[in-house]
């Protein structure tokens, strides 16, 4: 009915949160069925505000929950500024405003953090909400003293205004916040926002419309970007979207879609060109930069080149370049290589000796060695040389008898795996059967978890109702007292003793007068029967007078008597008795009032 006739689609709502709402008004409204309410509804358009109102928690404060504040001006906002162009704007989206404490709260952090002028400069802060009736109160930025009473003394004193008995937030700064409507279910985003702050706003949807509004936000966001979410709020299944800062605090940053992949390339033209290196001396230095000990010998069998992993190997020294080959250690250490060698540079060939140990030194273990022999040419056709590499593979070696031994150890165990597998894949379902009823149960304590925080938040706002009435009652009671403490002035000063009754001549009030006459206080006298009272006062012979009084068969002017009596102490006394009809606003006879004056001596 609020979708068809008032436009407000609330069906990504959770329904728990929906129907305690509207039971809450039917309640206060005292209808039992939800069709009495629709044509309530119907018959009273008025109703669709108060409704739209109960529907819509307003509830929030400046400053609302100051750890997570505090975290955001000492984390958040630091690598917001840092990664900013001082000359690019900063743009803040506070999504469920409500009534704008959260978006003034956002415009003190960041006049704090930057200083009043480049605020104004720079920071444009667009706070939305559904609630029409609550943007217009954040647009006057006016509060009450209540309502700023959490502020810390200084920055109430830097930020707001008097504006009689209410407080209004800077005109300069205010500026700079722009209100308006936004339907964060249905309407497009606002884009280009650094910091997005919506702060137990997700709480009321279900967990698809949860889903789209997060979607949502993660377009909004520029990169970096960052979302500030209430305490009830989590990002359970959209770690792809957003990484946490603080994930107690609830502070996260944007994941974008698709990471950068490095620096641009320059262009060719725009490389600078190496400068030219002797490729002698480059060649050497390559030579020596390798993991592999390399050798070269010349067609005349004499030791051409040697690498410096080479020369440390094998001993050799710089006077060892053009000696014979075969007259030096390694051509037959750790393996015979001059048959090799000459094998090669006959066929045109490589050859490859492989596993080769060398017991370099006794007492340490042997190392083990691949030898590649190949033959060098300058050209196609011409031999220049034949070339040896040896690779040092004990680390591999070793690793292959490990490999050996765990094949072993696993061939022995395998029996053993093969009857644990069955067990294992039956373990493997139940404990898959046992996580899917975790996430269901995470879920469901998620969502409790909301449902317990959107409870708080009614509760606050009926707290905040209440206290409105308690403030009403307390104002009604004071000036209660004070027409009871004049009535009760007026009472005392009358020399004489007054008595009210009621239509039952029950007495209601009972001035000092009558105690000093009767001797009874007011206490022993109020509510009890003007007859029944224990006095010197012949009550009966008045009695038909004052119900006359009271059926307004008697004169308007009331009545006045003389009677003989007996006051407190005993002693006789002449009375004058006056009664006259107590009438209320509509001239309805409510009761009798009753003065008594005691005559001296002379007037008697």
């Amino acid at each position: 009915m609020l979708k068809e006739t008032r436009g407000f689609d609330f069906t990504g709502y959770k329904p728990t949160t929906l129907t305690r709402r509207i039971k809450r008004r039917m309640d206060a409204l005292g209808l039992a069925e939800v069709g009495e309410y629709r044509d309530f509804l119907e018959l009273e358009p008025e109703e669709f505000a108060r409704l739209f109102d109960s529907l819509l928690i307003n509830v929030t404060s400046f400053f609302r929950d100051p750890p997570a504040w505090q975290a955001l001006r000492e984390t958040v906002l630091p690598e917001m500024l840092a990664a900013k162009d001082p000359s690019r704007p900063i743009r803040i989206w506070s999504a469920g405003c409500a009534t704008g404490e959260e978006a003034y709260t956002l415009a003190i952090v960041l006049a704090e953090a930057l200083g009043p002028d480049e605020f104004r400069e720079r920071v444009k802060i667009y706070a939305t909400d559904l609630d029409e009736d609550a943007l217009q109160q954040a647009r006057a930025g006016v509060y009450s003293e209540r309502q700023v009473a959490e502020l810390p003394e200084d920055l109430r004193r830097t930020y707001f205004e008097p504006a009689g008995p209410k407080y209004a937030f800077r005109r300069d700064l205010r500026r700079q916040v722009i209100f308006g409507r936004n339907d964060l279910t249905h309407d497009a985003p606002i884009s280009r926002v650094d910091l997005l702050v919506a702060r137990n706003t997700l709480m009321y949807f279900n967990a698809e419309t949860q889903t789209g509004v997060i979607r949502r936000f993660h377009f909004a966001l520029g990169s970096p970007g960052y979302l500030f979410l209430g305490k009830a709020e989590m990002l359970l299944n959209h770690g792809d979207r957003f990484e946490p800062i603080d994930l107690r605090k609830r502070l996260f940053r944007k994941i974008p879609s698709r990471r950068a992949h490095g620096a641009a390339h320059k262009a060719w033209d725009e490389v600078e060109r190496p400068v030219k290196t002797s490729p002698t001396r480059l060649e050497q230095a390559a030579l020596n930069a390798g993991p592999v000990a390399q050798l070269a010998v010349d067609l005349a069998g004499n030791l051409a080149v040697a690498n410096a992993r080479a020369e440390l190997l094998f001993n050799l020294r710089p006077r060892d370049i053009g000696r014979p080959f075969h007259d030096l250690e390694v051509s037959y250490r750790p393996v015979e290589m001059r048959s090799v060698i000459e094998q090669v540079r006959k066929d045109g060939r490589p050859a490859e000796l492989r596993d080769i140990v060398w017991h370099r030194t006794a007492g340490t273990d042997p190392s083990v060695y691949h030898v590649q022999v190949v033959p060098l040419f300058r050209q196609p056709g011409e031999a220049v040389g034949v070339g040896i590499s040896f690779s040092d593979v004990t680390h591999y070696r070793r690793l292959r008898d490990e490999l050996e031994h765990s094949n072993r150890e696993l061939e022995r165990a395998y029996e053993e795996l093969q009857s644990l597998n069955e067990e294992l894949e039956t373990t493997n379902e139940e404990l898959q059967s046992a996580n899917e009823e975790l996430e269901t149960t995470n879920e469901e304590l998620q969502s409790t978890n909301e449902e317990l925080e959107t409870m708080n938040e009614e509760l606050q706002s009926t707290n905040d109702e209440l206290q409105e009435i308690n403030d009403a009652l307390r104002a009604r009671t004071e000036e209660l007292d004070s027409a009871n403490s004049f009535l009760s002035s007026v009472l005392r000063s009358l020399g004489s003793a007054a008595v009210v009754v009621d239509r039952d001549l029950r007495v209601q009030v009972w001035n000092t007068g009558a105690e000093e006459l009767w001797g009874m206080r007011a206490e022993e006298t109020q509510g009890h029967e003007l007859a029944s009272l224990d006095i010197g006062l012949p009550v009966r012979e008045v009695l038909p007078s004052l119900r006359r009084l009271l059926t307004g068969e008697a004169d308007s002017g009331g009545l006045e008597v003389t009677l003989d009596a007996v006051n407190r102490r005993g002693r006789p006394v002449r009375l004058t008795v006056q009664a006259v009809a107590l009438r209320d606003e509509r001239s309805g006879i409510r009761g009798v009032i009753i003065i008594m004056d005691q005559l001296n001596a002379a007037d008697a």
